[in-house]
């Protein structure tokens, strides 16, 4: 299918932001978006690039109350000579599709997934942010449109794709951040949607988030569902200890997502030689690394925030340092280094950037 382009009109064009230290996350978006609709008896159909513009829904659309909804995130970034880059888009499209599946959602063509997401970038490529630590976020979006009650899949579909400029995901940028730990709440068990990219993994997530937030924290660390025992996976991001000369990091066991930039993290700690473990790892075992000074460092890993440092975990009313307080060399190390590969500004050995733009 040959995708439709309608440029907005020049007057109808937003304002760009002038100064990319308040870019924030997620609050600005440019001025066209990708759309495409589905029927269970045409498929796939009219893709477009159009306006941005608002959704027009009826109030029985399927997604407000059955909850067949997906997303994708990804980033669009503005190399040193201009050049633009993704980073590891068709991971993005292969998660997707594995999502829609498991939800029972039409899956989508991924040469023509990465050419909306391409051409919507170039078109509005003025978008891009040129400061260090910014991009584009892109965020594809599948949700069920049919006007109906009762439950089942749905037969029609909205696929599209939205983008804009962000700055740093947490308000403190690349420092450390402290974590609350829940055992009173849990969010995804093995066999539910823990492994796939849901809106409802999310609403899941909202009341602990709310009360970690509440007592002055960032984000939740959750527990397995079964012995609220297990590191399972931060709010928007998988989880990382620097256990004596071991990287850790939970397993995928169905109840976490299979991070993209968490697989970045495990292969470019591997090439360094870094023994890097996927085992669960109980809070208790936590607590003792802590205590006896194996605790090197802590991080999260996702798109939004490439790599988090962690200096602190609250877990039963008790707060612990890690490593003071402050971010380790390994948390930072990961940083620069992914952020120089998705910049352009080092060889990629892993073939992972790809240039869209020179």
């Amino acid at each position: 299918m040959d995708i439709k382009i309608i440029p907005a009109p020049p007057e109808k064009r937003k304002a760009k932001p002038t100064d990319e230290s308040k870019l924030g996350f997620g609050k600005i978006f440019s001025d066209h978006f990708f759309t495409m609709p589905y029927h269970a008896d045409r498929g796939w159909h009219d893709p477009q690039i159009e306006p941005y513009r608002p959704l027009q829904l009826d109030p029985t659309a399927m997604v407000f109350h059955y909850a067949q909804e997906i997303f994708e995130g990804l980033k669009a970034y503005r190399g040193k000579d201009g050049a633009i880059f993704l980073f590891r888009p068709m991971d993005n499209i292969r998660r997707m599709n594995v999502s829609a599946e498991y939800l029972c959602m039409p899956k989508l063509d991924e040469q023509l997934f990465l050419e909306a997401i391409t051409k919507l970038v170039l078109l509005d490529r003025d978008w891009i942010p040129r400061g260090s630590g910014t991009a584009a976020y892109i965020r594809p979006t599948m949700i069920a449109t049919e006007k109906a009650l009762g439950v089942h899949p749905a037969n029609e579909y909205l696929f599209y794709i939205v983008m804009g400029p962000v700055g740093a995901y947490y308000p403190e940028g690349f420092a450390p951040t402290k974590i609350y730990v829940t055992d009173d709440y849990c969010r995804a068990a093995p066999g539910g949607i823990g492994a796939v990219k849901a809106g409802a993994n999310y609403a899941a997530s909202l009341h602990a988030s709310e009360i970690a937030k509440k007592k002055g924290h960032t984000q939740v660390l959750w527990l397995d569902p079964a012995e609220r025992k297990y590191v399972e996976e931060v709010g928007t991001s998988n989880m990382f200890f620097v256990i004596g000369d071991e990287l850790v990091t939970s397993p995928l066991l169905g109840s976490i997502l299979p991070g993209i930039t968490r697989d970045s993290v495990i292969r470019l700690a591997k090439s360094w030689g870094v023994k890097v473990t996927e085992r669960r790892i109980s809070m208790d075992e936590v607590m003792e690394a802590i205590a006896s000074g194996t605790m090197q460092e802590a991080f999260a890993s996702g798109t939004a925030a490439v790599v988090s440092p962690v200096g602190q975990i609250s877990f039963r009313d008790r707060d612990y340092l890690i490593n003071g307080g402050k971010t380790g060399r390994m948390t930072e190390r990961l940083y620069n280094e992914l952020l120089a590969i998705q910049y352009g500004q080092q060889d990629d050995p892993f073939g992972w950037r790809v240039k869209i733009a020179d």
